[in-house]
């Protein structure tokens, strides 16, 4: 299933996520919607990778300095999730500066820690 393109992804994403929320609630911990998470789109049938490390090139050089992504879709969407009161600026930063360091056009922020699921999924672009 790797010929899905990032919009076919998010959308399988989106109603994963849903689908999570809906019999989990808020208020876990992020480890929980990730393995659940995982396994849900693991479910419909597409390729993931956990805790991602995302190596930083300087000057030539590469740096292994401990950013991780915390999902990867089809090789092609990251997932970055979050069980937090309220997401800060430094959050969509994140996921922004993940998208560029590994060249991937679609990042999805999620807080599964809200009243309203829809209220906690952001959706990063880079170059799209």
């Amino acid at each position: 299933m790797e010929d899905k393109t990032e919009n076919d992804i998010s959308y399988i994403i989106r109603g994963a996520i849903f689908k999570v929320y809906n019999e989990l609630g808020p208020g876990l911990l992020e480890s929980v919607y990730e393995a659940v998470l995982m396994y849900e789109l693991e479910k419909q049938g597409l390729s993931l990778k956990k805790q991602v490390p995302l190596p930083v090139f300087y000057d030539g050089i590469e740096f292994e300095i401990g950013f991780r992504l915390d999902l990867l879709v089809n090789n092609k969407v990251i997932i970055e999730i979050k069980s937090v009161e309220t997401l800060s600026k430094v959050h969509h930063k994140q996921v922004l500066t993940y998208l560029k360091i590994s060249e991937l056009k679609l990042g999805i922020l999620v807080n599964f820690n809200v009243e309203d699921i829809t209220k906690g999924i952001f959706r990063k672009v880079n170059g799209l």
